[in-house]
């Protein structure tokens, strides 16, 4: 049988945020669209599906009902302080700097002609340690997470299905690239239902196919010096088809792929207790109250590890302990207030859209969601007494073993301070749940300076965590158009890279670090870029 062939003006790879946003833009302004994806239908929208749907913007309507002042300037000083941009980042900057100008303008107010709405709180993540990160609240929560961003869009999309101008082809792994007189007009591969060739051509090919954090010997390969050697065990918490396969052919075209060893990984990630795929991964939102040890037994530091001021540190901190791996150590209070999960498959009450059902978990704690976890999860153990607790961790988490008298003494230090009152203390950790609690947004989700051996908190809970590979913030390097780059800056005409396959933005955006909620939105935007550089004749 022959080869399957397709024609259209522009042919997109990869039905994830980046691709479909691309496709409706394309196809509101008349043209002819091909999408085609590796994976089956049901997934459709990729890892945005799966995400929290957090969304960066500046200077919001959001922002400005509950009297939080930002400003382009200020959210551009703040992404260049966070990324650490080197000479070699112009277009970086560029990027960046494009982004938060139309961030409110595309994600506010362009989105809302596909009915997305964002929960009436902003929330405030990525503040900085080292380096200042966001002065103000910026991450704004779509409702219905990413799972409704993409039920959406994605509804937008297949309206167009049938009506001449449009076709969506699952599982088509894209393996090549079809050059012809110095352009790329095509693309070719295999589809894996049937086993047969395709190709499919047209006038520009959007490349929307994702990152490479699930391709492991790559995020080794180019693991970032800052963070000492990777793990033995790394888990994976994005789609299995993020594996860079086109990442290399971009090269064997001549394009520029840069900057892989900037990744977006987290520092407290478990076995997902039911596995979808290879090594998946769950990123849990740790609890700020709970202890951050190492292996040993040891609080990790010298300066404490809390969530939501510089993931980044945490990884590199975590990645230089013994083990590459930590142990949050917590009681029940602190867990039910204070756990959750990054994702929309955890959060069902505002995946669903449930809002009396969201206000009760905040209000009442996530029981269910702590039940789950120490019935499901091994890396989660649980016990009356610390000395039970250290048995039970110490069963996990060979060849290394926890001395019990050094735990205890941890803790039993953080404790005391604890009860000599906010007057005295002089924990850094301590003195950042200050600051967390300060703001409104935070104060409901964070216990009030809670010891962790309180015997009226308990039972206590311990965590086993590993490093999780998530997002690529390097890849397909882009001019302010989206159009594939060569070494020299030049054009590698008819290609263009988006999304993840561009790290969200020119392959280096973000620099060393994210200021949170910038990975959905940039999708956006540098797709909007290369659509308009393709309706324009570019």
């Amino acid at each position: 049988m022959g080869a399957k062939n397709y024609q259209a003006d522009c042919v997109v790879v990869g039905a994830g945020l980046a691709g479909i946003y691309a496709c409706l833009k394309l196809l509101e302004a008349g043209k002819k669209v091909i999408l085609l994806d590796r994976d089956t239908r049901a997934h459709m929208g990729g890892q945005a599906v799966e995400s929290f749907g957090g969304v960066f913007m500046a200077d919001s309507p959001l922002q400005r009902r509950f009297g939080i002042k930002d400003s382009f300037d200020l959210a551009y000083r703040d992404w260049c302080s966070f990324a650490e941009f080197t000479g070699a980042d112009e277009l970086g900057r560029a990027w960046a700097r494009g982004f938060i100008e139309n961030s409110t303008r595309l994600l506010y107010d362009g989105l809302k002609k596909y009915h997305v709405s964002y929960f009436p709180v902003v929330h405030w993540v990525e503040r900085g340690l080292f380096v200042p990160g966001n002065s103000v609240p910026r991450f704004h929560m779509v409702w219905g997470t990413g799972f409704g961003l993409m039920k959406r869009l994605s509804a937008a999309l297949l309206a167009y299905e049938g009506k001449g101008n449009f076709q969506i082809h699952f599982q088509h792994n894209v393996k090549s690239f079809i050059e012809l007189q110095g352009k790329i007009v095509g693309i070719e591969g295999v589809c894996e239902a049937d086993q047969e060739t395709f190709k499919a051509t047209g006038d520009n090919i959007i490349m929307a196919a994702g990152g490479y954090g699930a391709n492991l010997d790559l995020v080794r390969k180019n693991w970032h010096r800052d963070w000492s050697k990777p793990p033995k065990d790394l888990l994976v918490g994005c789609n299995q088809f993020n594996d860079a396969q086109l990442h290399e052919q971009v090269r064997h075209l001549g394009g520029d792929v840069i900057n892989l060893d900037r990744m977006w990984n987290y520092a407290a990630g478990i076995p997902h207790p039911h596995p979808k795929r290879e090594r998946h991964g769950l990123s849990l939102v740790p609890p700020k109250s709970a202890l951050w040890m190492d292996a040993l037994g040891k609080r990790i530091g010298p300066v404490p590890l809390v969530t939501a001021f510089d993931t980044r540190s945490m990884v590199s901190a975590i990645c230089k302990a013994p083990a590459g791996y930590s142990w949050q150590i917590m009681n029940r209070k602190i867990a039910v207030k204070e756990l959750a999960v990054s994702g929309s498959e955890h959060n069902p009450a505002i995946r669903d859209e449930k809002l009396i059902s969201f206000l009760l978990s905040v209000l009442l704690g996530n029981n269910k969601l702590v039940d789950h976890f120490l019935k499901d999860s091994a890396h989660f153990v649980t016990a009356p007494n610390l000395a039970e607790l250290v048995q039970k961790m110490n069963a996990i988490n060979q060849p290394y073993i926890i001395e019990p008298e050094l735990l205890k003494s941890e803790i039993e230090t953080y404790d005391q301070m604890i009860g000599r009152g906010p007057t005295y203390f002089n924990d850094d950790q301590l003195r950042r749940l200050i600051q967390l609690r300060n703001y409104k947004g935070d104060r409901l989700r964070t216990c009030k300076f809670q010891k962790i051996l309180d015997p009226a908190a308990g039972p206590l809970i311990a965590v086993k965590l590993n490093i999780l590979v998530r997002k690529s913030l390097g890849g397909v390097k882009t001019n302010l158009r989206s159009q594939a780059l060569r070494p020299d800056n030049s054009v590698v005409p008819g290609l263009y890279a988006v999304g993840e396959s561009a790290g969200f933005g020119g392959g280096s955006i973000h620099g060393l670090r994210a200021l949170e909620g910038t990975f959905l939105g940039n999708c956006v935007y540098n797709s909007e870029m290369a659509v308009n550089s393709i309706l324009a004749g570019n």
